[in-house]
């Protein structure tokens, strides 16, 4: 859907870009799915005043194909996600859980992916097996590929082996486990075993790390690790999650909002529920879901908006004062749109001719109240089915069901 804006350039006008070294006010030039060094002189101009533009976000953490079952409930905290997991297999018989997982893995994977890119995120980080769906050409997000991943230390039937796994993972890609989610003795000790296994180095991604103490912080810091934080999914499992200030400050740190089974709903609500609690400055905070989180997981085309990236954006209103509170703290239906490969996926109505000069064809929707027009190949009804808050659009629903078709 794609292949007219390869050949023709467009330049985004007269808004505020957000790049790692401030706010640049210059037209935004790009050609071929990417950020152009130069300003063609007949690209497609969107005049885009009182707007910013910002990268599209990057979730560090998430497991594509189980954000529609529902949650576990809980009354008191987990000491760790091994004793969620193991309460967990009593829910399994639960029918709405029964039902949630007999829809088809494929589409669980597409509406995982949708949910993100609806809230602004446009890359995801996958921490489960990979399945055939994640290749398709037209699913809705990009995902972090080449890395290497175990599941948990105290998990050891579920995903490869932790010691073979990480001898297998180049030095120049990332390693991912979850460790250390938990507040007890067991999750204490996980980040020395897994040192005392030789898996602790410079690539070397930790999920959650809720039960790390200062000198493991201290110590994931002197190898050049990282760590995913995932703050409401703490919260809600364990009653408590890490101080994020030093790995902050450090640059070893990226947000995920895991999946709906235990997180937030998206990253842009995880970002809201940040900022007020953890005295993060927003600019920062949005740099865990950005450039942060491009160079943990070793992904340099992505992040940032310099010439060469991928036109991976988020667009928004410029709010006034800080620019990254434009971004930080509203809601998903306030973007204008969601841009991936220099695409609109998602967008305000008024960007219905940008949509056509890119040869994109739309499908009318309602986002949490507000009309958008979604790309066609994204408007399948049984994948807004499993999305709560989206919707065809009455009028279109009503073509559909009189001509007996969807899009």
């Amino acid at each position: 859907m794609d292949g007219l804006l390869a050949s023709t350039p467009v330049s985004l006008c007269h808004a505020a870009v957000l790049t790692p070294e401030g706010v640049m006010r210059t037209p935004l030039p790009i050609r071929a799915g990417r950020i152009d060094a130069v300003l063609a002189s007949l690209a497609y101009r969107v005049d885009l005043r009182d707007h910013l533009i910002f990268p599209g976000l990057i979730n560090a953490h998430d497991h594509l194909h189980v954000n529609a079952v529902p949650p576990l409930p809980a009354h008191a905290p987990f000491p760790n996600s091994y004793a969620w997991i193991g309460a967990f297999q009593a829910h399994f018989q639960h029918p709405d859980v029964v039902a949630a997982l007999q829809v088809p893995k494929a589409l669980r994977m597409r509406h995982g992916a949708l949910k993100n890119l609806l809230a602004g995120t446009t890359c995801v980080a996958h921490h489960d097996p990979w399945h055939p769906a994640l290749d398709e050409d037209d699913f809705p997000v990009a995902l972090l590929r080449d890395y290497g991943w175990s599941y948990a230390l105290g998990w050891t039937d579920y995903g490869p082996p932790v010691r073979e796994s990480f001898a297998a993972t180049p030095v120049d890609r990332p390693w991912l486990i979850h460790l250390a989610e938990g507040t007890d003795v067991v999750a204490d000790a996980e980040l020395a075993q897994l040192d005392q296994l030789g898996c602790l180095a410079g690539n070397s991604v930790l999920i959650h790390g809720v039960g790390m103490s200062t000198q493991d912080i201290g110590r994931v810091i002197a190898q050049d690790a990282a760590v995913v934080w995932c703050p409401r999914s703490n919260l809600n499992l364990l009653g408590r999650t890490l101080d994020p200030r030093r790995l902050c400050a450090a640059g070893r740190l990226a947000l995920g909002s895991d999946s709906r089974l235990s997180g937030a709903r998206d990253l842009l609500d995880e970002l809201a529920g940040i900022v007020d609690r953890y005295e993060l400055d927003p600019t920062p905070l949005l740099a865990l879901a950005t450039t942060q989180a491009a160079d943990i997981l070793r992904m340099p085309s992505r992040g940032h908006l310099r010439p060469g990236a991928i036109a991976d954006l988020v667009i928004v209103e410029d709010l006034g004062g800080d620019p990254a509170r434009s971004m930080v703290g509203i809601e998903r239906s306030q973007i204008r749109a969601v841009v991936r490969d220099g695409v609109p996926r998602i967008a305000d109505t008024d960007f219905a001719e940008w949509f056509a000069m890119a040869g994109v064809e739309t499908v009318p929707v309602v986002l949490d109240g507000k009309p958008k027009l979604l790309a066609r190949p994204l408007a399948d009804p049984a994948l807004l089915a499993l999305e709560p808050g989206l919707e065809l659009s009455t009028t279109e629903h009503e073509l559909a069901m009189a001509s007996g078709s969807y899009p």
